[in-house]
């Protein structure tokens, strides 16, 4: 014996539209009235009944010059329309009700640079366009960020370094400039510039390992011996810049989070030849799921324009126009 393969639902049962169009129908008693309200001409009203009652292989409507009246199995169709209707306006509404929870939220994980220098101002603008979202906001290094996203603690990351990690889709935001620093009175402070192997060797002030800019000046330097062991490693970039002022030690910050102290003179940039320090600022998210909401907002949010200016007068240091926010 061969089972015969069983028809789905979806093809035995008249869509949504044409249930809606029989109700109509059934109210105004005619076509032209239904097709009138739901903004459809008349013969395409009746071909449509026409369909409902070839798939459902009964007669739905008494047809004549004044109207169309139901019929008695039209009538116990129509009821049954009228309870599926009523059935999917409720997951509608359900549907709605889930979207506005999702949008009356937005969790947020940054990198720290990306965290006390350039979200600040896309925030604001956030807060303009979208006064009902709560915003939370998780700071930390960029692997931190990618193990929140990747564990559905956060809806969007903003994260330094050489790639996406693993896990996550992400575009490029912008690009950021990472900058030798040192006080006044240190030696460097006299010298025009360093080569990449006196840089390599000396004992620096740094950010912990897995921050996007250890992960930077690692990749940098990985040619001239790699990065010597740290003088001191710290966990925030104002820790880091508290040490350099203080005259500890050099240290290799973005030019975003410095540029107060070397505009004050509380810290001097040194030249470095033969290397570059540039890196991506990139947005970030679980892979597979495109940022929606106020997620996306935000994303475009980050978006500079032709001059370079930015949501909340920042004006950060080497951003570039950035990549469309996918849609």
């Amino acid at each position: 014996m061969t089972d015969e393969p069983t028809v789905s639902l979806a093809h035995r049962v008249p869509e949504l539209g044409a249930l809606e169009l029989l109700i109509a129908v059934a109210r105004h008693g005619s076509m032209g009235g239904a097709a009138r309200e739901l903004g459809i001409s008349q013969p395409a009203a009746s071909s449509r009944i026409r369909s409902v009652e070839r798939q459902l292989g009964v007669s739905l409507f008494d047809r004549s010059p004044s109207g169309s009246r139901l019929t008695g199995t039209g009538a116990l169709v129509t009821d049954w329309a009228r309870r599926i209707m009523e059935a999917a306006e409720a997951f509608d509404a359900g549907a709605q009700a889930l979207r506005d929870r999702r949008d009356s939220r937005l969790r947020v994980a940054a990198s720290m640079t990306i965290a006390e220098y350039l979200l600040p101002g896309w925030l604001i603008a956030l807060r303009a366009a979208r006064p009902d979202t709560a915003v939370s906001l998780l700071a930390g290094n960029s692997g931190a960020v990618a193990a929140r996203l990747i564990g559905g603690e956060a809806d969007l990351g903003f994260a330094e370094g050489l790639a996406v990690p693993a896990g996550l889709d992400g575009t490029v935001i912008g690009r950021d400039r990472l900058v030798v620093v040192v006080a006044p009175t240190h030696a460097w402070g006299r010298r025009t510039a360093l080569t990449p192997e006196e840089l390599a060797a000396a004992p620096l002030i740094l950010r912990e390992e897995g921050s996007g800019t250890r992960q930077v000046l690692d990749a940098a330097l990985a040619s001239y011996g790699g990065v010597a062991a740290p003088l001191l490693e710290l966990s925030s970039t104002t820790a880091v810049k508290a040490a350099v002022v203080s005259g500890a030690g050099p240290s290799v910050l973005s030019e975003l989070a410095v540029g107060e102290e070397l505009a004050s003179r509380r810290l001097m940039e040194v030249a470095v030849s033969g290397v570059s320090l540039r890196r991506d600022l990139r947005a970030v998210w679980p892979a597979g799921h495109r940022p929606s909401g106020p997620a996306r907002e935000l994303l475009s949010l980050t978006r500079t324009d032709l001059e370079g200016e930015r949501p909340g007068g920042l004006d950060p240091v080497m951003l570039v126009r950035p990549v469309t926010p996918p849609r």
